[in-house]
């Protein structure tokens, strides 16, 4: 059985048990409760960046995905509760596989983790046997066990460059991060066919735009964006490295290109300055991931309080699949490199 499949089963388990139909008091003091719940049963809050500011607020942890894996694997919690999405939770699950990890809601996906199903992706490896494998931190537990190699946003370049140059390499899920590997590298990547929904609709038009009307704006992004949005990006970098550009830039305005739950982190780090979400191609002001956005503090006060829905992984899966981010440590310790998301 794999860790989708496993999912897709606690999810159905738990409708059944009603349990996602509980409805919540109003009047309850949920931060209060949060905070009661956690040295109750030993827990600790990971939020992602792009969580709305209130989880933030009353995270132990708020990062990139595999940064707050590991610090929950460091820690003498029992049980993890993720504040994030469903391929994130399998990570801290793969890192802490004797820790209860949670998910407020399994409906929490990740449209780029979903455009590599595992089964599909076999049979692209199969096409290229001697090729190695490196794939991006953003994907399923079991896409992590036909894998070689893992990499972050941050290390990608270092961890393709760290291949013999004689070797294929097939990179999934991100065509988009891939692209912008295959430019800074000069290596020829086969690439698997996955976008991240957030950071394909970023209106070139409408950022052009907003530069003119602010042209002292810095323009950040991350790499899973499209080429043309990179192109004229004054920065590039993962969510970790956009927020501590913020914070050492001497400039005083930016436009950034990425979910906009990191907004908060930034405005609480540099208050005195002005951030700007890149719009996408619709009628929104901001471009907000939907799955990010389906945690509330209802749902966390709720996950905390029934310890569902819980994340676990077959034996194999974990055993398999953790030694893809085994290997993207050890090459990422000998050369002395960051692990942000």
């Amino acid at each position: 059985m794999t860790g989708t499949n496993e999912l897709v089963l606690a999810k159905r388990d738990l409708e059944k048990k009603g349990f996602l139909d509980i409805e919540v008091d109003p009047s309850l003091d949920l931060e209060a409760e949060i905070e009661r719940l956690k040295k109750e049963k030993n827990a600790i809050i990971l939020a992602h960046y792009y969580q709305e500011s209130e989880i933030q607020d009353i995270a132990d942890y708020i990062g990139d995905s595999l940064g707050l894996s590991q610090k929950a694997a460091s820690t003498d919690a029992d049980i993890i509760v993720f504040a994030g999405v469903h391929f994130m939770a399998e990570t801290a699950k793969m890192l802490s596989p004797d820790k209860k990890v949670l998910l407020p809601d399994l409906k929490a996906g990740c449209s780029l983790a979903d455009a590599c199903p595992p089964h599909l992706f076999k049979k692209f490896k199969e096409q290229h046997p001697d090729a190695v494998v490196v794939s991006y931190i953003n994907c399923t537990a079991e896409l992590k066990t036909l894998t070689d190699i893992c990499c972050t946003s941050t290390n990608s370049v270092d961890i393709i460059n760290s291949i013999p140059r004689d070797k294929e390499i097939i990179f999934a899920p991100d065509k988009n991060l891939g692209a912008y590997l295959q430019e800074k590298t000069g290596r020829d990547l086969i690439l698997w066919n996955g976008s991240c929904m957030v950071h394909e609709v970023f209106s070139n038009e409408k950022i052009t735009k907003l530069q003119m009307q602010h042209p002292e704006a810095k323009l950040i992004a991350h790499p899973e964006c499209e080429a043309h949005i990179l192109d004229k990006a004054d920065y590039i970098g993962s969510t970790s490295g956009l927020l501590k550009y913020t914070k050492d830039s001497e400039s005083d305005t930016f436009i950034v290109a990425t979910e906009v739950g990191i907004l908060h982190q930034m405005e609480l780090g540099s208050p005195e300055k002005t951030f700007i979400p890149a719009p996408p191609n619709n009628q929104c002001a901001c471009n907000e991931c939907p799955h990010m956005k389906r945690n509330t503090m209802e749902k966390l006060y709720l996950c905390m309080k029934y310890e569902n829905p819980e994340v676990n992984l077959p034996e194999w899966v974990i055993e398999k699949g953790v030694k893809s981010i085994e290997k993207m440590l050890e090459i990422s310790e000998k050369a002395g490199l960051g692990l942000k998301d």
